[in-house]
């Protein structure tokens, strides 16, 4: 149990979950840019966008937000 909660502190790779009306980002490094249309965010040398309609970004831990609305696409790709 204690080795689960410890990977999961020292965890640092990019997750991303993609659920109908919602996408949680967990370990990215800098959030660039938030409209209600699209959310823009960096990890190393990957861009991560979020665009949909109406959406509203929710922060959970240091490193983890959620994006909420209407999700239409995600892009993942190399700067």
């Amino acid at each position: 149990m204690f080795r689960n909660i410890k990977e999961y502190i020292n965890n640092s790779e990019l997750k991303i979950t993609i659920l109908e009306d919602r996408v949680n980002v967990i370990n990215y490094d800098l959030i660039r840019d938030i409209t209600d249309k699209q959310v823009t965010f960096t990890k190393q040398n990957r861009l991560i966008k979020i665009i949909g309609k109406d959406l509203k970004l929710n922060k959970l831990l240091d490193q983890e937000v959620l994006v909420i609305g209407k999700i239409l696409k995600v892009e993942l790709n190399n700067e």
